[in-house]
């Protein structure tokens, strides 16, 4: 799913975000925002599955005596200025979640967004959706996964407030999330894929 592809009509060429609420609070399938049109999103492969489910568990053990928590993708981020709302794989909340006009549904203060990537999105996913993700404020860590081969990118804000990637491409490496003090093993985010051992 790309913000460029052209959207399922529902009825009408735009949405407003009202509209958008309206109906994603009734859907039974997710869609993305932006800028007025909806995307309609896909289910994912085993592998993608795997890995999230991996990172998800050891995440939520490794954060728990931290004031950071992390968010399945069913938790949806809204980017106020681009007017984006999306469903990372992972996010990462650190400190008092906030949310728009106090609705649950849509976090805006992510610290950590996590894409387990696949063929049809990881284009999206490295290229655009970076680009609307940086104008979250509080997003200090982007992190891609290759379901199903060793390999992940980290783009983290340095000292200059720039973008800088750092890249892991062994199973032996472990991942360091600097925004939140934690580290995790390529064996562990792997687990369960063959093809990766």
């Amino acid at each position: 799913m790309h913000v460029s592809e052209a959207a399922i009509a529902y009825g009408k060429q735009k949405m407003t975000i009202p509209e958008y609420l309206e109906m994603e609070n009734a859907a039974t399938v997710k869609h993305e925002y932006y800028k007025g049109e909806i995307f309609a999103m896909s289910g994912a492969k085993y592998e993608h599955n795997v890995v999230v489910a991996n990172m998800f568990i050891a995440l939520g053990a490794l954060l728990e005596d931290k004031p950071c928590q992390p968010l399945g993708s069913d938790g949806r981020v809204h980017i106020e200025k681009n007017t984006l709302f999306t469903y990372p794989d992972i996010s990462i909340v650190c400190g008092e979640p906030v949310f728009l006009n106090d609705d649950k549904m849509n976090l805006l203060n992510p610290s950590v967004i996590i894409e387990v990537l696949s063929k049809s999105t990881k284009d999206y996913d490295r290229g655009s959706k970076f680009m609307l993700y940086r104008s979250i404020p509080t997003l200090k860590e982007y992190i891609l996964v290759e379901p199903e081969t060793p390999y992940i990118e980290v783009f983290c804000i340095n000292a200059m407030g720039l973008w800088e990637l750092k890249e892991y491409n062994a199973i032996t490496d472990t991942l360091a999330i600097r925004t939140i003090g934690v580290k995790l093993p390529l064996t562990r985010i792997y687990k369960g894929i063959t093809t990766v051992f």
